[in-house]
């Protein structure tokens, strides 16, 4: 009982002790040891971890001598009791990066005494024990044993030889400890004595050790065994020639470690080891699968399967070993698959029909691994993320390939389906719900052959629940991923058994079952269609079902979830066929819209009844429903307010005829707080909501100038309004004009938009944004559009204004891109003088008045072609001083109008903007290139091939400007030109090994753009380009120069540009061809870059990062090499008397740096280098190097991408 107080106070942080009880407790507790009573040996030991932190470090060191000289006594007892103690300690001693000293001499102690334990013991189990301590030690503080590490290996290696299996065994787990953090030379020693003793070559037990010990060294520190491997492979293959099945399996499971840790220095070696796999995949010299299949084709499969039992049973399975064989060759098959989806296409001509006609596998466990083979082969088909955009590109071969296996897959399946055994089953689902998942609509045909096998899952007495479940998890993906028809001859038998599954006890089979019955509600009367499947007969047991389980109240959250939605879809699809149970069920739905916890689900449902077709009569519950709505407005949860107020849209448009003004009041008075700046979407979604009651309920707006306006206008001049939220506000006002309420009358609503314009200071004309001006002059534009009658004078007046030279600029800004905006919409050629009041705004002195009439100009253009089109081309060609400004109002009219407006115009333009095309300033020729670029679009059959003969011509300002045309041909979205350009992009990106440095940089800017937006376009090419692209990424002496300044002198390097645009292709590749990438080649480059210019370096960095996640283990290999670098950045100081910026960049280069090491330390491995727990300890003992490394921990990595511009 005193031991038991004892580790009670102890695990108490209050607990100090002096010098004196120190020593006693601790003398105690060892003697407690000795014990007879088992308890309280085991209470002492327990006692022993907390003391590790309270007393001194020599009574610690007390401790473990007494514990280490246990260890090697007598008494089995004490030997036992003292290695729980020493495990114990070992896991209570600080971590290494804490820095202390305590626990290397503690380590150096232990180590010294178990490596003397370990050799001269005659006794196996003390060996066994100090193994497993070593073993432990070696985990967790391997760091910190670095000077033993030599002898710890001498005196491991001998073991491998023990005659016992498990001295063996804990032999290598120790290596694979050692491993990860022991010198190069060290790991070359162990590698070169396994191979030494490999190649002996007499295969017996102690060649299956070393096989299993080179196994677990790859897997702990697989990067190093890369450069053994050339004479490692063929002595493997030798091996699996010998008749030993379980020296087949080691072989099989250390070539499965080399595939997944050694994939580059692998690659010449994976066709051979495919090889092999697929023949031993089908040893199994014990038994006759032909006499199996011939039986079951000769007989009915029932009495076959009863045969089958029998022939079993003829010979004994316990010696028969080679099923490990064809498991452990399985798994390493499963390895290739997984880790090279570039041999994807060969995989399915060789390995893919080998792996369906083994699925007749007779071992459990061997089946299990095929199927997860097959898994990983389907799962690695789904297109990458990314190409799904490229529309027009062709259909993944891939995919092909595994349409085609489709019904061979289902062959081999389908009777499995039926089997006693669960786990084949099981199997069986998995690799069918990945197949519907990557081929949506593929398994239509076979739905007759796969049905029988659900149901029996179902019903079968003795399933369990994780079966019901697949079954049910696999049934909800088939019936999501095909059409309703193929399901509709199926509802009849598979529909019972789905509704026994709702009323099953187990919450987790009734939330499955009530999600498949909501997608089979849904195909029993599919909405968007007419079905001539009748409904009538299954309504009743549906919803009698869903209703229990609607209605309970004491059941698991999820459930009551499911159910709430399943029956928002029963009476949407439904509701017409319910009669008297409609009005009850609603008013369940009013009770848990109360309910705090299933309130959002209840909106969401909300939503889906009332915008239904079938006009389900909403009324009785709206009185009340409409004021709960109207109180979740004020509720601080997002997702409630989102989902309130869509639900509010969809219930006010299709039932405006039963509101009365009074019930919306509750609604409205919520609304002037959700219009903010703050968050937009809201905003947005509030505005569509005003919008709505504008049209349909004009009356419910009378009081709306109050409280709502005032935060619309307050949005409307905010500087954030655009995109989706700017555009619901245009349609706010356009409705709200024409509802004639108080107050919102045009020169109301007019006066209310431009009147902070009029109050500006002419001085500062930009006091208010620049983005507003913008939102205000489409407002405009609209109430002009909704009063036809009122607009021509608006136009006088904004023409009086910009005529007015007393007028403030930012009036002048705001009219001109108000009679834009206007002229946009309605033909303004009446206005004669409006030509020359633009004209001469293009010589005012302000740079924004200027640019306003250039918008104009483009906009007015694009309502009056006829007139403006000749006009604006005349003006570019005879007015080269203004050529800018009159280009962005053709860039307007080119991006505004559509293909067949354009059409008759774009011989003229073509020929004006290739005049231009040379001009010397950059700014106009990337106007001129958009304007390309945009009008390539409209007919790109006949103008791509054109811009691509102007490659061969002229000047390099030329081709610059064509290769940033092409820049402006991608779109994020699909359009006609992408097949067009995925044949001749090659031909545009030969630019980057042009000889002129621009145009190798606009190349390598439109390649950056085509990768992030189109990575389809570009994939066949990286091949070719990637070697281009890395070759830019070097530093070029004869660009850089020197420049004189007085009396300093400046060193100027041109080709920084052209080397930070190759950098950021590269780290827009990472995140779309990721998988196209041979990455230690990437990784030259990045490394490269860590010691280039301040700019490269911050990219490369966050590559680093980038890195680190998406494919660690390459990054493990190169570790030696990016860590100088990385330190080299952390330990440079600026020279004292550089300027202030000098000092702000080495910081932000620092805490980048820092960011990258602290991603580099997610890596589990990483942490064991010993180069790089070298450098973490350097960082934590410098108190600047320290605070910056705290700080960025919590930092995102991406902080620095946001700002980079990828467009």
């Amino acid at each position: 009982m005193a031991t038991n107080d004892l580790m009670m106070e102890l695990q108490k942080d209050s607990i100090k002790l002096d010098e004196d009880s120190e020593r006693k407790v601790v003398t105690m507790l060892l003697k407690l040891l000795e014990d007879k009573n088992g308890e309280v040996q085991n209470l002492a030991v327990k006692c022993l971890g907390p003391l590790v932190s309270k007393v001194k470090e020599y009574q610690v060191e007390t401790m473990v001598d007494t514990l280490c000289s246990n260890m090697v006594s007598d008494k089995e007892q004490l030997r036992d009791i003292s290695s729980m103690g020493l495990k114990t300690v070992i896991a209570e001693l600080p971590p290494a990066s804490a820095g202390l000293c305590l626990t290397a001499n503690v380590c150096k102690k232990i180590t010294s005494q178990l490596i003397g334990a370990m050799g001269k013991q005659d006794d196996v189990s003390v060996q066994l024990e100090a193994l497993d301590i070593l073993s432990d030690m070696l985990g967790r503080l391997s760091s910190t044993l670095v000077s033993f590490h030599q002898s710890i290996l001498t005196s491991l290696l001998p073991q491998l030889t023990s005659p016992r299996m498990a001295v063996r065994k804990r032999a290598i787990m120790a290596l694979g400890h050692l491993v990860p953090s022991c010198s190069p030379a060290l790991f070359t020693q162990l590698a070169e004595h396994l191979m030494k003793e490999l190649s002996r070559g007499s295969p017996g037990a102690n060649t299956r050790t070393y096989i299993q010990c080179l196994t677990t060294i790859t897997r702990q520190g697989g990067h190093r065994v890369g450069e053994h491997l050339e004479k490692i492979i063929p002595m493997m293959v030798k091996f699996c020639n010998v008749e030993d099945d379980e020296l087949r399996e080691n072989c099989f499971q250390a070539f499965e470690a080399f595939v997944r840790r050694c994939p580059k220095e692998m690659s010449p070696h994976i066709a051979m080891v495919i090889k092999l796999c697929l023949k031993y995949i089908t040893h199994d010299p014990n038994y006759n699968y032909d006499a199996e299949e011939d039986q079951e084709d000769s007989m009915d499969l029932e009495n076959g399967e009863d045969d089958d039992q029998e022939s079993d049973d003829e010979y004994s399975d316990d010696d028969d070993m080679s099923w490990k064989v064809r498991r452990s060759s399985v798994k390493c098959l499963e390895a290739v698959i997984s880790s090279r989806r570039d041999l994807l296409v060969d995989l399915y001509g060789s390995v893919c029909p080998t792996l369906v006609s083994r699925f007749k596998e007779r071992e459990e466990n061997v089946k299990a691994d095929i199927f997860l083979a097959f898994v990983a082969l389907v799962r690695q088909t789904k297109p990458p993320h990314g190409s799904a955009l490229d529309a027009g590109a062709k259909e993944d071969p891939a995919v092909t390939l595994l349409t085609k296996q489709v019904p061979t897959v289902i062959k081999a399946l389908h009777k499995q389906l039926k089997e006693k055994s669960m786990k084949s089953r099981q199997g069986c689902f998995s690799i069918l719900t990945e197949m519907a998942n990557v081929l949506p609509g593929a398994l239509g045909e076979h739905i007759p052959n796969l049905i029988p096998g659900i149901v029996y899952s179902l019903t079968d007495k003795s399933t369990s629940s994780n079966m019901k479940i697949d079954a049910l998890a696999f049934l909800h993906v088939l019936l999501s991923s095909h059409t309703p028809e193929v399901f509709h001859p199926h509802i009849k038998v598979i529909l019972p058994p789905v509704i026994h599954c709702v009323e099953d006890p187990f919450y987790k089979i009734t939330s499955e079952a009530l999600q498949v019955t909501q997608q089979m509600v849904k195909m029993m009367r599919p909405l968007e269609k007419q079905s001539s499947f009748d409904a009538k007969p299954y309504v009743k047991d549906v919803f009698s079902s869903t209703l229990k389980r609607l209605k309970a109240a004491d059941i698991d959250q999820e459930v009551k979830e499911r159910a709430i939605s399943c029956m928002g879809h029963i009476v949407s699809h439904l509701g017409d066929q319910l009669g008297g149970d409609l009005q009850p069920t609603l008013q369940i739905f009013l009770e848990r819209l109360k309910n705090e916890i299933t309130r959002l689900t209840a909106v969401k449902t909300l939503s889906l009844v009332a915008g239904s077709p079938l006009k389900i009569d909403l009324r009785p519950i709206l009185t009340e429903g409409i004021p709960i709505l109207g109180s979740f407005l004020r509720k601080n949860q997002r997702a409630l307010k989102l989902n309130t107020l869509t639900a509010l849209n969809i219930v006010v448009t299709n039932y405006s005829d039963s509101f009365k003004p009074a019930m919306l009041e509750s609604v409205l008075n919520e609304l002037p707080a959700l219009i903010q700046e703050s968050d937009m979407h809201i905003s947005q979604v509030a505005v569509m909501l005003l919008t709505c009651m504008a049209k349909v309920c004009p009356s419910s707006l009378a009081k709306i100038g109050g409280a709502i306006l005032p935060e619309v206008l307050h949005l409307v001049h905010s500087p954030l309004l655009q995109g989706g939220a700017l555009g619901s506000i245009v349609e706010f006002f356009q409705a709200l004009v024409l509802t004639k309420a108080s107050n919102t009358g045009y020169s109301d609503l007019m006066k209310a938009l431009t009147g902070p314009f009029y109050k500006a200071k002419s001085s500062e004309s930009m006091s208010v944004h620049r983005q507003s001006y913008y939102s205000v002059a489409k407002c405009v534009a609209a109430l002009s559009s909704a009063c036809p009658k009122e607009s021509s004078g608006t136009v006088n007046n904004l023409i009086q204004e910009v005529k007015n030279q007393r007028t403030s600029e930012s009036v002048r800004i705001l009219s001109f891109l108000c009679l834009g905006e206007v002229g946009r919409t309605t033909n303004l050629g009446g206005h004669k003088e409006l030509k020359t009041v633009i004209m001469e705004a293009f010589s005012s002195p302000n740079e924004e008045v200027k640019f306003a009439a250039s918008c104009a100009l483009g906009n007015i253009c694009v309502g009056n072609l006829e007139e403006y089109l000749p006009f604006l081309l005349k003006e570019i060609s005879g007015q080269p001083k203004r050529q800018y400004l009159l280009l962005h109002s053709l860039k307007e009219v080119i991006s505004a109008l559509s293909a067949e407006s354009l059409k008759p115009h774009v011989e003229n333009i073509w020929t004006l903007l290739f005049k231009n095309c040379e001009c010397a300033e950059e700014g106009t020729r990337n106007v001129v290139a958009e304007c390309l670029g945009k009008l390539t679009l409209v007919n790109p059959s006949q103008l791509l091939p054109r811009l691509k003969k102007q490659l061969s011509s002229g000047s390099p300002l030329a081709r610059s400007t064509v290769v940033t045309a092409v820049k402006f041909t991608i779109i994020d979205h699909p359009v006609p030109i992408d097949s067009l350009l995925k044949e001749c992009i090659g031909d545009f990106l030969k630019t980057i090994q042009d000889p002129d440095l621009n145009v190798r940089r606009v190349a390598l800017v439109m390649f950056n753009s085509a990768a992030h937006n189109k990575p389809g376009l570009i994939r066949g090419l990286l091949t070719a380009v990637l070697p281009k692209l890395y070759s830019e990424t070097q530093i070029r002496k004869d660009l850089i120069r020197e420049v004189e300044m007085g009396p300093f002198k400046h060193t100027v390097d041109d080709g920084l540009d052209v080397r930070k645009a190759a950098f950021e292709c590269m780290y827009t590749l990472l995140d779309s061809c990721l998988d196209c990438l041979d990455i230690f080649e990437f990784l030259n480059h990045v490394e490269e870059g860590l010691k280039d210019h301040y700019d490269i370096r911050m990219l490369t960095f966050i590559m680093l990062a980038r890195l680190a996640s998406l494919s660690p283990a390459a990054v493990v290999q190169r570790l030696e090499r990016l860590v100088e670098p990385l330190r080299a950045t952390c330990t440079t100081k600026v020279k004292a008397g550089s300027v202030k910026q000098e000092f702000e960049k080495q910081e932000e280069l620092r805490r980048s740096a820092m960011r990258a090491v602290a991603a580099l330390l997610s890596i589990s491995e990483v942490e064991k280098s010993p180069i790089m727990a070298d450098f973490v300890n350097q960082i934590r003992t410098n108190a600047e190097m320290a605070t910056i490394f705290e700080s960025v921990q919590g930092d995102p990595i991406s902080g620095a991408v946001e700002s980079m511009d990828t467009s």
